[in-house]
């Protein structure tokens, strides 16, 4: 599969901090999604991306370009929805995202023509001679997709493109993005700290973390663990059973329902779970199995190492 984006060894500093810290990456064909809590540092490796920003050090190419001696070259390839409000105040839809056309380097007529065909498909056709001042925060997020979208990019970089938006909204959007990823020309990067979203759209995730890569693995591939997991109800002497469980190198964490959730290794038969029981003089009142979800993935990755 052909690298869009390569990274190998970038820092970048915003004065004394470190808000990119060696990253080394590849990113393939496809929607990837780029996923960390507020502060992790994905707007700031968007905007390496797109040229906005130089790292301290390091090097990097995305669609065969380099970084820093082709910015203007990578940005013409790249549609970008920001996300914090981009919009021209007193200017209309159609005629904003025609102008943004136009500045991508289009024809005027051909800028205009395509401005129509975007708001169409987002759904502001019947919106687009409408002030953008009067739009709604769903529409004003409609209006950032389209002009993402009216120089037909080669990669289309979202930042939390559902902020502010309704849960219909919010449902619409997705699957816009999910129709957009369907077309074989584009590629899709959605910045979010909404693990949903990512979940629903995504083939792969990027998980940052302070400024690095805490973990990169294809959505599918999440449920196949090196544990199986296991929600338990005990009565007896718990104590005496969670201890030998480690034993067998168990991980034990507990709900406040009460509810034991057990993360039994892959090698291990859960039979083992009911025999140490038996020995300890506990019964099982309440046995199920859980999928790994992209949630446990994430704080697996990241929470810890918060310390939460």
């Amino acid at each position: 599969m052909e690298n869009i984006i390569k990274l190998q060894s970038v820092f970048f500093n915003y004065g004394e901090f470190r808000a990119i810290d060696d990253i080394s990456l590849d990113i393939g064909q496809g929607v990837y999604g780029l996923l960390g809590p507020n502060g992790a540092g994905k707007t700031t490796l968007l905007k390496i991306f797109l040229g906005f920003l130089t790292p301290n050090s390091g090097s990097g190419s995305v669609l065969g370009l380099n970084i820093t001696s082709a910015r203007k070259a990578v940005r013409r390839k790249i549609g970008y929805m920001p996300e914090n409000e981009c919009l021209i105040p007193g200017m209309d839809g159609v005629t904003l995202t025609a102008y943004l056309g136009e500045l991508s380097g289009m024809p005027k007529q051909e800028a205009m023509k395509r401005a129509h065909e975007v708001l169409y498909y987002v759904g502001l056709e019947e919106s687009r001679y409408r002030k953008v001042d009067t739009y709604s925060a769903g529409m004003k997020q409609r209006l950032k997709l389209a002009q993402a979208l009216v120089h037909d990019p080669r990669l289309l970089l979202l930042d939390e493109p559902t902020s502010g938006m309704d849960p219909r909204g919010r449902k619409e959007m997705l699957e816009l993005i999910k129709d957009i990823s369907r077309k074989e020309s584009m590629d899709v990067i959605i910045c979010s700290h909404l693990l949903p979203d990512i979940e629903y759209t995504c083939k792969q995730v990027i998980i940052m973390n302070r400024g690095k890569i805490a973990a990169h693995r294809a959505i599918e591939g999440i449920s196949e663990d090196k544990f199986n997991r296991f929600d338990l109800k005990l009565k007896g002497d718990v104590s005496a059973f969670l201890k030998q469980l480690k034993s067998i190198k168990c991980e034990v964490d507990i709900t406040d329902r009460g509810v034991y959730k057990i993360r039994l290794p892959a090698d291990e038969s859960p039979q083992n779970l009911f025999k140490v029981a038996l020995k300890n003089n506990v019964q099982i009142r309440h046995f199920e199995q859980c999928k790994t979800t992209l949630e446990d993935t994430f704080v697996n990755a990241v929470g810890v190492n918060n310390g939460h």
